[in-house]
């Protein structure tokens, strides 16, 4: 299944928040048609009703793909709209956090084809990363879902959905804990004396280009901090506290991502 065959069968977007509408300006600009995109949302962006989409219209019998994009707080009442779609070969692509397969299986049907996606913010800007695994019916529609999700940043595949928790806590959260990373970097910047745009100037794109060079370049992280750590030099006076296995980075970030993964099975929980 191509673009083409959603062209010609419809997609329908429930829920288009952020997220959402991050995905759709992606999908617009690769040549998705927007006549034939639904869009069902109780408050629609001003983008979003002038985009050429419907919206808040009677949807398609049997579109090729829904995108779930409700918040978790209102999926008991949004998704039994969508169960006549149960059952068939309409593929269900879920990015609300929290939701197994298995409440998609028991709410539209068993043979549902359901494949459950982790993407991130950075999707607004098409630097995004998403983690998808399905069901045994959406396994076959993976491809399309990686197709569909690369519009927005990288895609990769899980081995098992227990591991979407883990993900969550990882890259799902992460962009939040890096943001608060450029916040107390600036004001450690601050703190020494610098003006408040300034340091933050300089937090924004250190994070920013550090990032970019750890995506291109050939060497791993940590030969690229070793790279830039000359001996006795003012860096590794800095890591040697940021290093540290007690008080450092190391063991706060695994406590970060163990709390934010733990919420996430608590949120599966119900």
């Amino acid at each position: 299944m191509t673009l083409d065959v959603i062209a010609k069968r419809g997609l329908v977007l429930l829920g288009c928040g952020k997220m959402g509408s991050a995905m759709l300006q992606g999908w617009l600009a690769q040549g998705l048609p927007a006549a034939s995109v639904w869009v069902q949302d109780p408050f629609p962006s001003d983008w979003v009703k002038a985009s050429g989409v419907h919206v808040n219209q009677t949807l398609p019998e049997a579109p090729a793909v829904v995108l779930v994009a409700v918040k978790p707080q209102i999926m008991a009442e949004a998704l039994p709209i969508l169960q006549p779609m149960g059952n068939r070969d309409t593929l269900f692509l879920s990015v609300a956090a929290g939701i197994g397969i298995a409440h998609y299986e028991d709410v539209l049907g068993g043979q549902t084809p359901v494949i459950r996606a982790m993407p991130n913010t950075p999707a607004a800007v098409a630097k995004g990363i998403t983690a998808i695994v399905g069901n045994t019916q959406g396994a076959s529609q993976l491809d399309l879902a990686e197709a569909l999700l690369s519009a927005v940043g990288q895609v990769v595949r899980l081995e098992a959905e227990d591991q979407m928790d883990a993900v969550t806590g990882v890259s799902g959260s992460g962009p939040a804990y890096v943001f608060h990373m450029i916040e107390t970097l600036a004001a450690a910047g601050e703190a020494q004396g610098l003006a408040p745009d300034l340091a933050m100037a300089l937090a924004k794109a250190t994070v920013a280009g550090a990032g970019t060079l750890a995506e291109e370049a050939e060497e791993t992280p940590a030969e690229l901090r070793v790279n830039v750590t000359s001996p006795n030099g003012t860096t590794q006076a800095g890591l040697e506290v940021l290093m540290d296995e007690a008080t450092g980075l190391p063991d706060l970030m695994r406590k970060t991502v163990a709390a934010a993964a733990d919420r996430s099975r608590e949120l599966a929980d119900g």
